[in-house]
């Protein structure tokens, strides 16, 4: 393989940037990141280096340091070190040396591409190569993943596509002869040979063993990543066809109709596809699929959202932004189920002895007509308090009631024809109480779900 010129031919196939464009190539002084910064230099690229200092293998991170140096003044560069207390960052933040390690680097790489200098840096470049591609697949794999995760590491990512990988299509191989032919020298890191980092056992054992077997597995995998690539193109077409059939925005709410969703082939791919776009992992698939055959109140909640069950339709809302959302009761519901609440109705052709208790709310039943509506209450609404002929705002009743901000926010009513009828666990209207002349009532019941 002539590795400089399909490394030129790479970027320009994948459009990863432009010959005029500034570079920070974060090199470690490993082989890969070496042949980089070389391949960058043969290509008349503009480049600065940037490397990390870990401080994890004692001298020999130091001897690391100092090599990168000299390779930044033999291709005379820019050159950027930062050294970092890795092990005291992964104790203090609860993470693995791995995770702590690189949210200090691409911390600190953010923080130099947006320095303001007179020689602004337009892309991050790494030495990420096909082999670590292909661990990276084998690793999504295993973990689990969807076809996002199959494709293995993107030429290209990151805020306007700054962070850049241009050696993806050489394997390392192709890498070590390019530095033994241009007499390169590196350095080989010890923790490459221990086992105890996940991506060392996919290289060192895992890996190995499949090759084994299967001679030709590298070259397959590669292949298969490329099949992925386009396979997720029509996936995407496909399941965008299918999220704007099923879903409907409605305001701040996001309406999906059950049947709809049920006869839809590929239902847990769906649903997902729907669910991510909300916060919700691909872990709760199962329950949202329950929701399909449960009691309508039911819901599920993501970081940012509530999915609820209500009737024939799912309702997709921000939390803490639900103060649209209606539930309607019909005169055949015996429950209605809402978030962790539940109101239980009862009827009953004869009168009952009134209760005190502010969970029930005791209505003759001639005097009510279905539907009903079960709301959020909101700024404006009023109603007639039992045992008042006046009406009354019920931010005013509130404030006489002493709730306190979360208890307000909190509330529901129950309304008839543009008519509050309960406030629900406080009071009813005086316009629809049991009287004398009562000969049948209805009562409603709060409790937990």
């Amino acid at each position: 393989m002539d590795l400089q010129k399909e490394f030129t031919s790479y970027i320009k196939t994948e459009n990863l940037f432009q010959p005029s464009h500034r570079l920070l190539i974060a090199v470690s002084g490993g082989v890969d990141s070496v042949v980089l910064c070389d391949l960058c230099k043969q290509s008349g690229y503009d480049f600065a280096i940037a490397h990390c200092n870990f401080q994890l293998r004692a001298a020999e991170s130091d001897s690391d340091e100092d090599f990168v140096k000299g390779l930044a003044a033999k291709y005379q560069v820019e050159f950027f070190v930062k050294r970092f207390d890795t092990e005291i960052y992964a104790a203090e933040h609860k993470l693995s040396i791995q995770v702590a390690a690189r949210e200090l680097r691409y911390s600190w790489f953010k923080e130099l591409m947006n320095q303001s200098t007179n020689q602004p840096i337009n892309h991050l470049l790494t030495a990420h190569h096909a082999n670590d591609n292909i661990e990276t697949l084998l690793m999504n794999f295993f973990k689990g993943t969807g076809l996002a995760g199959l494709q293995g590491i993107r030429p290209k990512s990151g805020e306007n596509n700054q962070l850049v990988r241009p050696l993806l299509f050489a394997k390392k191989e192709d890498l070590l002869q390019y530095a033994k032919v241009n007499d390169l020298a590196y350095r080989e890191d010890s923790s490459n040979s221990t086992d105890k980092y996940t991506r060392n056992y996919f290289r060192n054992q895992l890996i190995p063993a499949l090759e084994a077997v299967y001679p030709q597995v590298t070259d397959n995998l590669l292949d298969n990543i490329r099949r992925f690539k386009d396979i997720d193109i029509l996936y995407r077409q496909s399941v965008n066809t299918q999220k704007k059939k099923l879903v409907l925005q409605k305001g701040n709410e996001w309406h999906i109709p059950v049947l709809k969703l049920l006869k839809t082939e590929g239902l847990y791919t769906i649903v997902y596809e729907i669910g991510k776009d909300f916060g919700f992992a691909s872990t709760q698939v199962n329950d949202i699929v329950k929701l399909l055959d449960s009691e309508s109140g039911k819901y599920i909640l993501s970081a940012t959202h509530r999915l609820l069950r209500n009737r024939n339709w799912l309702i997709i809302s921000k939390i803490g932004a639900d103060e649209g959302l209606n539930f309607l009761i019909e005169e055949t519901d015996n429950t209605i189920i809402f978030y962790d609440h539940k109101i239980v109705l009862e009827k009953s052709a004869q009168p009952l002895k009134i209760d005190p208790d502010k969970s029930i709310a005791l209505l003759d039943a001639a005097s009510i007509e279905f539907p009903l509506l079960l709301r959020k209450w909101k700024q404006g609404d009023y109603f007639y308090p039992l045992g008042m002929k006046k009406k009354k705002k019920l931010s005013r009743f509130f404030i006489d009631q002493k709730l306190s901000l979360l208890e307000k926010e909190n509330s529901w009513v129950i309304e008839m024809n543009k008519k509050i009828i309960w406030v629900v666990g406080q009071r009813i209207d005086d316009r629809f109480k049991i009287t004398a002349n009562t000969k049948a009532t209805l009562r409603l019941i709060l409790s937990m779900a």
